[in-house]
């Protein structure tokens, strides 16, 4: 079977550091088209990468017969570029969070259906082994029951990493449509339905500006939820944590507390209640720190479900609902109440 030929649209850290760098260490892919509105960037990764270069998305998907597409542009651009891509007969990985409203996502997935294609979100915290192997111990029953979580994304901010630095599209809501919580925490709601295996019905949501001057979308959030069965747990996403990044998760069950990615050297560590403690080295979590340039699986995965024909792991579905936990949360934190989300 020839090679996937792969457009990526958007030329930014997330293309650069993820998806162009795990796209060429993929076998089955040739990246064949790249685009960036500002021309420069997609001159020169398209030099870098073989590709041919373009700084207008309908323009590329009209010219390139492309078999899949990795959107990875500003939050408010994901779903009309995604559609687009769905409607020109590609397959299409798009970074989160999906889109900036319910309905956006719903035009997504009926898009993907209409023409036959896969949509993918890029939720990378499933792949990750602690994540795994957790889910694996909550699901087999090894932990009992499963009374509350507290998990947490958290880092300096996207000034440190952004292609544009602190003149970032993440800064501006009618680019980004939301702050930490868009970049940092719809990781963690992702996370938490994956590791509990079931669906969140309530939120609420404490959502501040209250570190970074001049920008306006959140910067540090608190959630609160509460699951169908009646775990409940917080949720914080937050571009303020200095100097370190933050991005461990703690479930607290009738036998067992498991650690995630708490600890520098053992990535997921089960305390028992009969004093047992098993600690697991099962690789590290990827950061944007330097050095944290490991394969996420995410393109793989991707690449996988287009050529064997499965659902992805996070297909539409999966990522509108995880959407829905931060809108709820955003919803709650404008009204002061509680936001009841839908089955």
């Amino acid at each position: 079977m020839a090679n996937l030929k792969v457009a990526v649209i958007g030329c930014g850290s997330i293309a650069q550091n993820r998806h162009l760098m795990e796209y060429e260490a993929n076998e089955q892919v040739d990246i064949t088209a790249v685009c960036d509105i500002v021309e420069e960037r997609a001159m020169v990764t398209a030099e870098a990468f073989g590709a041919r270069s373009y700084t207008d998305y309908e323009e590329l998907l009209a010219k390139e017969n492309v078999d899949a597409v990795s959107v990875c542009l500003p939050n408010y651009l994901h779903a009309p570029v995604s559609i687009a891509a769905l409607n020109a007969g590609a397959h299409v990985l798009c970074e989160k969070p999906m889109a900036t409203s319910s309905e956006e996502a719903e035009e997504m997935i009926e898009a993907a259906e209409r023409n036959g294609k896969k949509l993918m979100i890029g939720h990378n915290q499933r792949f990750v082994a602690s994540h795994q192997k957790a889910r694996q111990l909550i699901e087999s029953g090894e932990i009992g029951k499963v009374y509350s979580f507290r998990t947490t994304f958290g880092h300096g901010g996207p000034e440190g990493w952004s292609a544009d630095g602190a003149d970032s599209w993440f800064f501006k809501k009618d680019q980004a449509f939301i702050g930490a919580m868009g970049d940092l925490g719809v990781h963690k709601a992702d996370l938490l339905r994956y590791l509990l295996g079931e669906e969140f019905v309530d939120v609420a949501g404490f959502i501040e500006n209250n570190a970074k001057e001049g920008i306006s979308v959140d910067d540090n959030a608190v959630c609160i939820l509460r699951s169908e069965s009646g775990v409940v747990g917080t949720l914080t996403a937050s571009w303020a944590y200095k100097p370190e990044e933050d991005n461990s998760t703690i479930i607290y069950g009738e036998k067992a507390t498991l650690r995630l990615e708490d600890d520098p050297q053992y990535s997921l560590i089960a305390q028992y209640a009969t004093g047992e403690v098993v600690k697991y080295e099962l690789g590290q979590i990827q950061s944007n720190d330097e050095g944290g340039q490991t394969n996420t699986n995410v393109i793989d995965h991707f690449v996988e479900s287009i050529i064997d024909n499965k659902i992805p792991l996070i297909d539409g579905y999966e990522g509108k609902r995880s959407l829905e936990i931060i809108l709820g949360a955003l919803q709650s934190g404008e009204t002061r109440k509680i936001s009841k989300l839908e089955k």
